[in-house]
């Protein structure tokens, strides 16, 4: 059924409130795991690019020119 957005917000509840910060909450803590997972992932590749680069980083230089930095 559409309903017609008169420009107006309705009054919140308290109870509704008090849903959105359990809400957060339990938010927050998925964002920090998700976080960690990444840096995990951005050291991981980072620690294999220092690697290739350590070892023949002339040749890894020739290959990323030759294929137009794609």
């Amino acid at each position: 059924m559409p309903t017609h957005d008169s420009g107006q917000s309705r009054p919140q509840r308290q109870n509704e409130k008090t849903d959105e910060v359990e809400t957060s909450a339990e938010s927050s803590s998925d964002v920090a795991e998700r976080h960690e997972k990444l840096t995990e992932d951005v050291d991981a590749i980072l620690d294999e690019i220092d690697d290739v680069l350590e070892t023949n980083a002339e040749d890894f230089v020739r290959a990323f020119v030759q294929k137009g930095g794609e």
